[in-house]
């Protein structure tokens, strides 16, 4: 490919409003205003954008999901101007929600990548606490109206309750579910078999997001 086909080839598309994936794996915000994005995902921006980090739901430098139980988070930062932003998480692809007022979701605190400035959230537990610290989750509540942008490793499945998930592949549930965290009790004690604890999702509507990969798989 001659240099001007590559650069034609993957240039920026052309400006637009709300969040754009630029490809599966690269996000682009038109920011007019404030952005809050995670921290150590901006890999390039266009324009004016000063980059201001926040420590807790209320706002400082611990981040938007401080877990308090394993003293692990999430660090989140503020993009406020006027330009182009390009995100990116270690090269998870990027999914698009677009919340309209009164519509909701969580997501598991690790694959929250961004969200609009008119976007409601609150951070909570799953579970008991001990429950909590076991699988490692903090969420995310999100409410619209407003883009949201979550990364997941892989093409995500989307699944109807009633289903039981391992925590460290799920990603998101609508917010009408309320999930537990379990252990399996068919696994003798003393069997290592890496599905001990899982979250159960009840109910008759709803949805719950699951990607190919377990997140904390590799420990």
């Amino acid at each position: 490919m001659e240099l001007e086909q590559f650069i034609d080839a993957n240039g920026p598309d052309s400006e637009a409003n709300g969040f754009q994936k630029e490809n599966n794996r690269l996000l682009k915000i038109p920011v007019d205003g404030l952005v809050t994005v995670k921290v150590g995902t901006m890999v390039a921006y266009t324009g004016d954008l000063t980059f201001t980090g926040k420590s807790s739901a209320e706002g400082g430098l611990t981040g938007l999901v401080k877990d308090a139980v394993t003293d692990e988070g999430t660090p989140v930062m503020e993009a406020e101007g006027t330009g182009s932003l390009y995100l990116a998480d270690q090269g998870k692809k990027v999914q698009i929600l677009s919340l309209d007022a009164g519509e909701s979701i969580s997501v598991n605190g690790t694959d929250v990548l961004a969200f609009e400035e008119q976007v409601d959230y609150e951070i909570g537990t799953i579970g008991s606490l001990s429950g909590a610290a076991a699988g490692g989750l903090t969420n995310v509540f999100l409410s619209g109206p407003g883009d949201v942008a979550i990364s997941t490793h892989g093409d995500p499945l989307v699944m109807s309750p009633p289903v039981t998930t391992d925590p460290d592949a799920t990603v998101a549930w609508s917010s009408d579910l309320s999930p537990s965290i379990g252990t399996n009790k068919m696994i003798e004690i003393g069997q290592q078999s890496g599905e001990s604890m899982q979250m159960e999702f009840t109910g008759e509507s709803g949805f719950v997001v699951v990607q190919p990969y377990e997140e904390g798989g590799q420990m």
